[in-house]
């Protein structure tokens, strides 16, 4: 299995984070240029396990049109999701001191004992740009939540639009 990583510590409450993905809808232009569009498909307020997000975003130079599915949600801490063929993410929020740590993962191939090595060696050689992009994508979108958090702290907002 591919795992793609991207950490940074944010000057913000874990609580701060987790409520800038409860209410990902309105959050998820500012959160990076190349995303198109997002909606919930089963639900109307905040998400929970069990939602249903929509969302169209550039990846790599291509429009990719993804479900994710919220398989597990714990507050302040950890939103996991799966998208397709076996792919699926997680964002984990961890606290440090007066700060956080935010994680975004993304695991992409197969846990088929057999199958495993043979996928992700060819995952890596004809997909190894969509992934370096990804990867990138991923970075951008761990510099923009810091930057968006960060500078609402600064003017004693919470950075997140439509909070609870």
């Amino acid at each position: 299995m591919i795992v793609l990583r991207d950490t940074v510590e944010i000057e913000a409450a874990p609580e701060q984070i987790f409520n800038f993905f409860i209410h990902f809808k309105d959050n998820f232009h500012d959160w990076h240029p190349d995303h198109v569009e997002c909606r919930y498909l089963n639900f109307e307020g905040t998400p929970e396990e069990g939602s249903v997000i929509y969302i169209e975003e550039y990846l790599h130079g291509k429009l990719h049109k993804l479900n994710l599915h919220i398989t597990k949600l714990k507050p302040n801490a950890r939103i996991e999701y799966k998208t397709f063929l076996g792919s699926k993410g997680v964002f984990i929020i961890e606290p440090r001191g007066d700060n956080s740590s935010f994680t975004a993962e993304m695991y992409m191939g197969t846990n088929v004992r057999l199958l495993a090595n043979l996928v992700d060696i060819i995952m890596k050689i004809f997909m190894s740009r969509r992934l370096q992009g990804i990867e990138q994508h991923m970075s951008e979108e761990g510099q923009n939540l810091k930057r968006i958090l960060e500078k609402s702290s600064e003017k004693g907002d919470s950075g997140v639009r439509n909070e609870i």
